[in-house]
């Protein structure tokens, strides 16, 4: 399973509120840029992907 993010759905114009939610620091984001998930550090318990309010960031 790859945790991604969508950028059609994400609206990339404020800071991801998923990044409070991932107890491992595995999303990152550049100014409101599209976020990024860290394979290294996630360790797909998928709470980001419960949290997004717009339903971007996925597991696949």
């Amino acid at each position: 399973m790859k945790i991604t993010v969508d950028k059609n759905l994400c609206p990339q114009n404020h800071k991801c509120p998923s990044i409070k939610v991932c107890p491992v620091g595995a999303i990152q984001q550049s100014g409101n840029g599209l976020p990024t998930i860290d394979d290294g550090k996630c360790i797909k318990c998928k709470k980001c992907v419960m949290f997004c309010p717009m339903q971007a960031i996925q597991a696949k």
